[in-house]
């Protein structure tokens, strides 16, 4: 049976809480830029359905295997891994991959802090209506203007550090559950407000085609690799957010069926973005390959000139900025979770040492838009450039495949049947995609992204 132990940092109320914190971590500005960004590039619906497959055989293994280790550790994920090592004979050395974690997670915080300060600065850009009647050099030079302004993005950056940092200080029932409790019902509705809005554009049905209507030819390996990456970073994993959130997890709560459906909701939350965003990408007559600038530039432009734009493109800032707000505070958690263990000091202090470390890191993606715009750090890529490349090409895909053959190959078995509760078929079919189909998968991306 499954631990009843309770982790010193509190319990999730109950299995939905749970659930709802977890998607929330996993749904952020992946879903809501990424992922419609790699279907435009990658064919359309082809890579929805090569998606959909690497999440069942890749993120779904993987995620349990986290959940599993907090459930059973009920301690940061540093802290978790130590007392799983010793208790399955291994060196306590593997704590390295909490560490490894931790260290992803502020990194990633760092540029994630300053793309959703953004996000915030646009919600009050569209109200205003700024971008009402703008052509397209005109949004791109706002966009230039904006994030070449350090002390504006700064401030940005700086009060949505401080939103994290506030609800992750209030600890896990007052601060983590009562953000997700709200925030997410309120992405949902947000989301099915602007499905609505799109649906009154001419070309819902182009958009919903091109998500959902299936072409062979499309389906290339560069597609299928684009898919088995996306899967695998959509869902927060390998940076040990599932082992601390997995900690705070009702011990009567099944493993399989909550991850199983934590990743419906998450492939849901992206196909319903990919709704919004492409009938109104289609309806301007706009590129929907358009990359990063999607979000920023190709959007802004199609609310400019649309009727309800001013107001709906408001909607679909603040919907985003709800977003990161769900996934940023899951980042911050495993390091202030074990600083609160370690050192003994409060959530409050914590979460001001580690956000305040994010901060501080985050300068350097502020300043490449302005005054270090022509440093170069890693090859010919700017500070920001360079941790993205290093978090999402490096220390991700790493830390996932090394923790993959950990909880596969290494950990007590009976550990694992007593968290998961299966047996027979079922726990064989999970030891064979944890073992062999997750790690080949997750070293494929990593050496394809590294060249």
């Amino acid at each position: 049976m499954p631990s009843s132990s309770v982790s010193m940092h509190g319990m999730w109320s109950s299995r939905l809480m749970f659930i709802l914190a977890a998607t929330g971590s996993a749904v952020g500005v992946g879903n809501i830029w990424m992922f419609p960004y790699m279907v435009g590039v990658n064919g359309g619906s082809a890579f929805v359905l090569a998606y959909l497959i690497c999440i069942a055989v890749i993120g779904v293994p993987v995620m349990m295997a986290e959940v599993l280790v907090g459930r059973e550790g009920r301690q940061s994920p540093i802290n978790s891994l130590i007392s799983l090592s010793e208790r399955s004979g291994l060196s306590p050395h593997w704590r390295v991959l909490g560490w490894m974690g931790a260290l992803t997670g502020i990194l990633i915080l760092s540029f994630y802090g300053v793309i959703s300060g953004w996000a915030m600065a646009y919600v009050v850009t569209t109200v205003s209506g700024d971008m009402n009647g703008v052509d397209a050099s005109q949004v791109t030079a706002m966009f230039d203007s904006f994030t070449g302004d350090m002390t504006q993005v700064m401030v940005w950056q700086g009060a949505f550090m401080i939103a994290t940092i506030f609800i992750v200080a209030r600890g896990v029932g007052d601060g983590l559950e009562m953000a997700v409790k709200y925030l997410m019902p309120a992405l949902f509705i947000l989301i099915l407000a602007l499905i609505a809005y799109a649906a009154t554009t001419d070309h819902f049905g182009e958009g919903f085609r091109f998500l959902f209507q299936f072409n062979a030819a499309d389906l290339t390996a560069e597609s299928i690799l684009a898919a088995m990456g996306m899967a695998f970073f959509t869902l927060s994993l390998g940076m040990g957010t599932m082992i601390a959130y997995g900690a705070y997890m009702p011990p009567d709560a099944n493993i399989l069926g909550t991850v199983g459906l934590i990743a419906v909701l998450d492939t849901i939350v992206a196909l319903m973005m990919g709704m919004v965003i492409f009938p109104l990408v289609f309806a301007n007559g706009l590129e929907v390959s358009a990359g990063p600038g999607l979000m920023f530039i190709t959007l802004p432009l199609a609310f400019g000139h649309m009727d309800g734009g001013q107001l709906f493109g408001g909607i679909f800032f603040l919907l985003v900025t709800f977003a990161a707000l769900t996934s940023s505070i899951s980042m911050i958690e495993p390091a202030v979770a074990w600083v609160v263990e370690k050192f003994k000091l409060t959530r409050a202090v914590a979460a001001i040492v580690i956000g305040g470390i994010a901060w501080l890191i985050g300068l350097g993606s502020v300043f490449s838009g302005n005054i270090w715009s022509d440093l170069q750090v890693l090859g010919d890529r700017t500070f920001f450039d360079s941790v993205v490349f290093l978090t999402s090409n490096i220390l991700l895909p790493l830390g996932g495949l090394i923790f993959a053959i950990f909880a596969g190959w290494l950990l007590n078995r009976e550990i694992i049947s007593g968290q998961l509760e299966m047996s027979g078929p079922s726990l064989q079919v999970w030891s064979f995609l944890i073992r062999y189909i997750a790690p080949v998968a997750i070293f494929v991306v990593f050496v394809m992204a590294l060249r």
